[in-house]
């Protein structure tokens, strides 16, 4: 029971870190400090920085992933295939700041960054959509073109260090969806 507290109360008080000065700032003492519990807790915990932004990033995407799965739509069930996929980016990058600081921090293994379950889900999710949405060539390869753009680290660059605004991002998503789901298919 206490370690399953600790840990909620460990990626609550990560979350509220990286909310206030971005995931490269988050050490693990700072966390133990702001839990309230040992150093040697945290690494109990998770093992290493990296698998402490391993599982905070799946402890922030539990929701994104109820709600583009079992949510309303239109992220959810029961819209459209193309207003579900315009609004599953949409959702990502409103959630660009924590959650893509998070997932640009997890990534640290280039050999199993497509492999982390959150983005296996989201691939097939969209792959799923991409079918539903009617005539798509090669839906699996064209959700991992989509997913490339919702990247966490290049939407961070584009929108920090390129000054892209996060309306023109959304454009962009928007106009990519509507460029892969042509006009007149059965569900767009």
């Amino acid at each position: 029971m206490d370690a399953a507290r600790n840990r909620s109360l460990l990626l609550q008080a990560a979350l509220e870190l990286v909310a206030a000065g971005g995931a490269d700032a988050l050490t693990m003492d700072d966390l133990a400090a702001r839990a309230r519990v040992g150093k040697g807790t945290v690494f109990r915990r998770f093992g290493s920085r990296a698998g402490l932004m391993q599982a905070l990033l799946d402890h922030a995407e539990q929701g994104f992933r109820k709600a583009y799965v079992l949510g309303p739509p239109p992220l959810g069930p029961g819209a459209p295939a193309r207003d579900r996929l315009h609004a599953f980016g949409l959702a990502r990058l409103a959630s660009l700041k924590v959650t893509g600081e998070l997932a640009r921090a997890a990534d640290v293994d280039p050999r199993t960054r497509y492999q982390h379950p959150s983005r296996r889900l989201a691939r097939a999710h969209l792959a799923g959509l991409l079918r539903m949405a009617g005539p798509v060539p090669d839906p699996e390869l064209v959700a991992y073109q989509l997913a490339a753009f919702l990247d966490a680290g290049l939407l961070l660059h584009l929108n920090g260090e390129e000054g892209m605004s996060l309306h023109r991002l959304e454009k962009g998503w928007e106009e990519l969806v509507n460029a892969v789901i042509r006009p007149g298919s059965s569900q767009a």
